[in-house]
This record gives structure tokens, sequence and C-alpha cells, in this order.
């Protein structure tokens, strides 16, 4: 049997079995082998090799091909090993306990142009320590895109999740919504602050380019007022140098005659204050006052991004009663998910991808502690 490499080479293990016969004539079994938890049954790998085989997916930026070289066995003799032994971790009924916080997105598993069944719905435990420290784990992943999906996987947990479950994280997308007002009645429903900015820069670039169709009638090019300025645009206030404030005092009036684009770039200001608010409860006030106001506004891409606030405002405001809760721990283990996607040059197989993702993102890789100063 092939054992956990040593020095850098394979090691082959001997094991002279012994067969033990029964002399009662009336035993049904006769002979049986020497058995010993050493070796799994019927197995060409070791219980420490395959043991070890996980932890090395787990734990580093590795691939089975290489886990197979240096263990000196076929791709498939290891992966049929680490495969027995995650589904028998995966299985473990206390992995999904203890979760108070729970985030969800969406995943494509598989880029192509022809697959119909692209994206997955992941499901990550969000809850921190007794010291407030967050490590993201992944709890599950389950084909496709919608509320259905999430509804499902949260019934099939059955209490254990749905009870348990203080604060629901999730991005704009209405049917996880829905599926977490279903299925989790009594937890509080946060809409990622990521996401909340970005649906005020994407309305700020949509006016911006509206007006360069307008007043040059054709795309942006880099000589442009509006283009030479996007990308300072999109960065905070507070943020902006001497040179970038007189970039945009310069080129902003050449290429906006109305004023639209300014007053959208003011508005998705506005927008990222209320996270950057000294206090939550100052936080809570300029995001009521804003979403209050800025559906009455004349430029239709703003008005637009106001309704849309308007009906996510109970999800936006729990954001401030609920000390800052987030989808960011989910965004990480996208991450996590994609460089292992990267690694294994892509999936045909969604049993091997969730197995596979499932041991790069559960939690236990080793984090940098932050230096702490003086």
């Amino acid at each position: 049997m092939h054992d956990t490499p040593c020095f850098g080479r394979p090691v082959l293990v001997r094991w002279r079995k012994r067969i033990w016969r029964c002399a009662e004539q009336s035993c049904l079994v006769e002979t049986w082998t020497e058995d010993h938890p050493y070796a799994v049954k019927r197995s060409k790998l070791t219980a420490r090799a395959i043991s070890w085989a996980v932890d090395a997916l787990r734990h580093d930026d590795t691939t089975v091909s290489a886990i197979a070289r240096h263990l000196g066995v076929d791709w498939h003799t290891a992966w049929n090993g680490i495969k027995a032994e995650t589904r028998r971790r995966v299985r473990k009924p206390e992995r999904l306990k203890g979760v108070k916080t729970l985030g969800v997105d969406e995943h494509i598993w598989r880029p192509s142009m022809r697959s119909t069944n692209k994206a997955v719905t992941v499901m990550v435990d969000l809850t921190r320590d007794e010291n407030g420290c967050l490590h993201a784990r992944l709890l599950d992943a389950v084909e496709g895109r919608s509320g259905t999906v999430y509804a499902d996987w949260l019934k099939d947990q059955g209490l254990e999740v749905t009870v348990t479950v203080e604060h629901a994280a999730l991005d704009p997308f209405r049917g996880y919504a829905n599926a977490i007002r279903d299925e989790l009645p009594d937890a509080v429903a946060v809409l990622d602050a990521f996401h909340v900015v970005k649906l005020g820069s994407q309305a700020m670039d949509e006016v911006r380019r509206r007006v360069q169709q307008q007043t040059l009638h054709r795309r942006g090019h880099k000589d442009d007022p509006l283009y030479r300025v996007r990308r300072t645009l999109m960065t905070g206030v507070e943020h902006l140098t001497d040179k970038q404030r007189q970039r945009l005092e310069k080129f902003l009036p050449a290429g906006d005659p109305d004023g639209e684009v300014h007053l959208a770039w003011q508005a998705y200001q506005r927008l990222r204050g209320i996270y950057h608010a000294t206090n939550p409860e100052t936080g809570r006030r300029l995001a009521e006052q804003l979403i209050d106001v800025l559906h009455t506004c004349p430029i239709p891409e703003v008005a637009r991004l106001g309704r849309t606030l308007r009906q996510w405002r109970s999800q936006i405001l729990a954001y401030f009663a609920t000390s800052g809760v987030n989808n960011g721990g989910t965004e990480a283990i996208n991450g996590v998910i994609e460089k292992t996607r990267r690694l294994a040059h892509g999936f045909r197989n969604f049993d091997n991808y969730r197995l596979r993702i499932l041991l790069a993102a559960d939690g236990t890789r080793p984090y940098r502690e932050r230096p702490t100063h003086a």
C-alpha cells in the first residue's frame, strides 16, 4: 500500500495479512482476513496517506495530479480515496451547527458558451467568534441560481440551520430575498454594502455615457473630457488628491454642460457616505434621508436608483442595526473557489467540483496574524 511521501519520495508499505479460519463447522464465515484501521478496506492507499492528501487540498493550493505524483499512484487512485474521505467529513452533522450569520451568492462553475447550467448557489458561514474575528467557511454549493434553489437547500438542512441563523447577508437579488423571507422568518436580511455602492456607481456611469452620446454623438475617446475623468469619478471624495480635484474642475464642466453628471456624482458620493459615517446612528439617518429623496431626482438613471433603494429599504437600513453585517466573507470564499477552479483547469463533473471547493474553502486555512504595534 502507498503511504505518505517521505523526503520527497513515494513510500510503499508491505503488509503480510493473515487469514483467519474458524474450525467450527456451523460457522457461516469460515475464513476472514486481518483488518486494521491503518488500512482502509480494498484501498491502495493507507488511511494516513488519504488523510494527508485531504489536508493538502484543504490547506495548500495544489491539485490532485500533484498529490498523486507524490504518492506514486494514478490520479483515479488518489481521487477515489480523497472522495470517500471528503464525503465522510461533509456528512458530519456538526459541520452546520452554530451558524448565526449566513451569506449567499452565485458563482460560475463552468464558464462555457454551450453550458446551460453555469451558475451555482453557494452558502457561506459568516459567524464571528468571541473576539469578533471572521473566518468565513463554505457550507455547501448547489446547482442553479434562483430563490427556489436557495429555499430548497434551507428546507433540506432543517432546524439545525433555520433556527440558529440570526442574520442573512445577500446581494440585491429578489429570489434570494424571497427565500430568506419564507424559510428564515426570524432572521434579519441585510443587503451587502459593496453592492449598494455598486448600484450607485453604475447609475453614475450610465449618466456619463448618455451625456457623452448626446453631446458628441459617439462613444468616448481618450481625449474627451468625460472620458478622461471616468476613473476619477469613481474615486471616493475623501481619497481625491489635489491633482484629481483639478482634473474634475477642469474637464467636468467642459463635458457636462447641463450638470447631469455632476449631480449623479454627488448622489453617488452621498450613497458612499452612509457607510463612512462616524457611528451607526448617523449612517442610518443619512441613509433614510437619501432613500426618501433620491427617487425624485429629474435624472432618469438616478431616479431609477432611488426606486431600487426604496424597494430594498429595510435590508439597507438593517446594516446599521447589525454591527455591519455584509457579504464580504462570501466574496472572499468566491475567490478561493475561483482559484481552485483555475488550478484544476476547469471541471466537468459537478460532484467532484463541489467536494473540491468544500475542501479548499472550509475555513481551516491558516491566516496571517495582523501585526501589533506598540
